[in-house]
């Protein structure tokens, strides 16, 4: 009788899954402040893991760029503008060493959003694109609505650090975060672009997701 109570009290609480090894998966992150998660595929709240919101930009092509474009996709996500003298330009010479890493895999994907997107026009952001050696369809730096571009940085990217302490909605983001997209749009890792050490844990950590899928 015993043991049909535990067994039942298992199923109930989803508390007898599997233990998750640490070194073959990478956590969720679902808030703001990156609290690392690891999740089960049994567990209660698998399904309500926080997913990167839908969104539509234009690339430097000039082409419409969705949700769709990234759709069992891993993609590493970061936040530029073209005039910007000081870690933008350490920041795509990084994303280029992902591109040279990855350019004939067609499962790993570039996405770089504009954050001054009324001055980052679809010419310029292409004249960027061709300066830092951006594959059509490999790397997207894509430019759009103001305001749709800061949402989805500060609610789904969490790239603001500073929103989460002013919840300013005018104030300008500047942040160096490399943030590592898996195929169902979850949030896996969360890097410094900046920092070659950083870069090398973003490889290591997307194979790790590879072998994941």
């Amino acid at each position: 009788m015993k043991a049909v109570f535990l067994f039942l009290f298992c199923i109930l609480s989803f508390s007898c899954t599997k233990e998750i090894d640490k070194s073959k998966t990478l956590p969720f992150y679902n808030s703001e402040d990156f609290t690392p998660e690891w999740i089960s595929k049994t567990a209660a709240n698998y399904n309500r893991i926080h997913k990167v919101a839908s969104f539509k930009f234009t690339n430097q092509n000039g082409k419409t760029v969705s949700n769709k474009n990234f759709e069992g996709k891993i993609y590493v996500a970061d936040f530029f503008f073209t005039t910007c003298p000081s870690i933008c330009p350490i920041l795509a010479k990084n994303m280029s060493k992902l591109q040279e890493e990855y350019k004939n895999d067609e499962d790993i994907l570039l996405l770089s959003h504009s954050v001054m997107p009324w001055v980052d026009s679809v010419e310029k952001i292409k004249k960027y694109a061709i300066e830092n050696n951006a594959i059509d369809n490999k790397w997207h730096l894509v430019t759009g609505d103001r305001d749709e571009i800061y949402n989805i940085a500060r609610t789904s990217y969490f790239a603001d650090e500073d929103f989460k302490k002013t919840k300013d909605e005018n104030e300008f983001i500047h942040t160096e975060n490399f943030v590592l997209i898996d195929t169902k749009g979850r949030i896996r890792g969360v890097y410094n672009g900046t920092l070659a050490l950083d870069i090398k844990r973003l490889k290591r950590q997307i194979e790790i997701l590879k072998q994941e899928n």
